[in-house]
């Protein structure tokens, strides 16, 4: 037996197992599978042909002492699997958004926490455990391995991916691999690039970006503009730019060689 609202919005062929529970202000998509013992909770949107697995919970009230009741959102996109026992909160007046968001195509694994005002781009892993304080931002593509755990307002680039156990507290720009305590650079992503078709040209040039980023013994500032002189106007370059010039909490700055990350 479930509990279903009568003024929830159900889509098309939209499976709910037993024992789960969908509150008043949710709308669901077509074809979307919601297994037994689910809670969803007011004012939660769904996409499309997701699959929510046993135990999660979505929608429950943001764990930040700011909240004051307020009205405030959890979307989800299509094609989404939301594995056993996530939780996915509201997100708050204070932030600005009143929304946590996750996009389209997105594997969130066991027993992941996705905290309150949180943006989670497109083609998102976030591998079991994995912990996103308030406001953290993920960019799409972007790997977490298990038991990553973010500090708040981190960014995370796109195609970046971080080895288990990361600790983020600084702002990971996109296309390369992080880990190790303290969290550091370990190189260009190169084997996620080539997966989703990254030429091999493209990828030696986001590589020698960030030679001079990390071993070119600058600045962040001074780094970033010897980029933007040396190397011609391409999407990816720019990508880079933008993302570290725009960070708040400054980026990841140490560095190790892969052997020394996959030794640890």
């Amino acid at each position: 037996m479930n509990h279903i609202h009568t003024n929830a919005k159900l889509g098309k062929n939209v499976s709910v197992g037993p024992f789960s529970c969908i509150a008043e202000h949710v709308e669901i998509g077509d074809g979307t599978t919601i297994e037994s013992n689910v809670v969803i909770m007011d004012y939660v949107k769904i996409g499309s042909n997701c699959h929510i697995f046993p135990g999660a919970v979505i929608g429950a009230i943001p764990q930040d002492l700011k909240f004051k009741g307020e009205t405030s959102w959890v979307e989800i996109g299509d094609n989404c699997a939301i594995r056993e026992c996530v939780t996915v909160n509201r997100g708050t007046e204070a932030s600005g958004k009143l929304k946590t968001k996750i996009g389209n195509d997105c594997l969130i694994m066991s027993y992941s926490h996705v905290a309150h005002d949180c943006m989670i781009g497109n083609n998102v892993v976030l591998a079991s455990f994995t912990g996103l304080a308030g406001e953290t931002e993920i960019h799409d593509y972007a790997i977490l391995g298990g038991k990553t755990g973010t500090h708040q307002f981190s960014r995370i680039g796109a195609h970046v991916m971080t080895m288990g156990g990361s600790l983020v507290g600084k702002d990971i720009p996109p296309y390369i691999i992080v880990g190790h305590l303290p969290l550091s650079y370990g190189g260009v992503n190169r084997i996620g690039l080539r997966r989703r078709g990254f030429p091999a040209q493209k990828i030696e040039e986001i590589s020698s970006i960030y030679k001079v980023i990390y071993q070119g013994n600058l600045n962040t500032t001074d780094a970033c503009g010897k980029v933007e002189s040396d190397f011609v106007q391409t999407e990816e370059r720019d990508l880079i730019l933008n993302f570290i010039r725009s960070s708040k909490r400054g980026i990841v700055r140490r560095v190790v060689s892969l052997d020394e990350m996959e030794s640890f």
